[in-house]
């Protein structure tokens, strides 16, 4: 079964860290680029950062730059999106994509509040 399931999120303190997991199951992980999407209410969903399918390329959205950090183990079929400095405006569902040739996944979610 084709799945991609998030973990890790939660209730932080502005100035905070989370990690967040991905876990991917039933297609090659290591064939797909993988990114991070959020979306926060009333607002679209926004691409967080990416990272090619060997993990060689990354890439952020101006607004998460030098505080979130992507990364990603093949070995483990796993991405993980390291949060640090958060800041209340982070605040929004996480999800995991998977794209490759056309083909995308996603995941259900991951809720990240960022509250005093």
């Amino acid at each position: 079964q084709v799945q991609l399931v998030e973990s890790g999120g939660g209730l932080v303190q502005p100035g905070g860290s989370l990690r967040l997991s991905c876990a991917a199951s039933g297609f090659t992980f290591s064939n797909y680029r993988m990114r991070w999407y959020r979306q926060a209410p009333g607002k679209e969903r926004e691409l967080v950062a990416g990272i090619s399918s060997l993990g060689g390329v990354t890439n952020y959205a101006a607004s998460v730059k030098g505080r979130f950090a992507i990364s990603r183990d093949n070995a483990k079929n796993t991405v993980y999106l390291q949060m640090n400095s958060l800041r209340p405006e982070d605040t929004a569902v996480y999800y995991c994509n998977a794209e490759s040739w056309g083909t995308i996944l996603w995941g259900q979610g991951t809720q990240v509040t960022v509250s005093s």
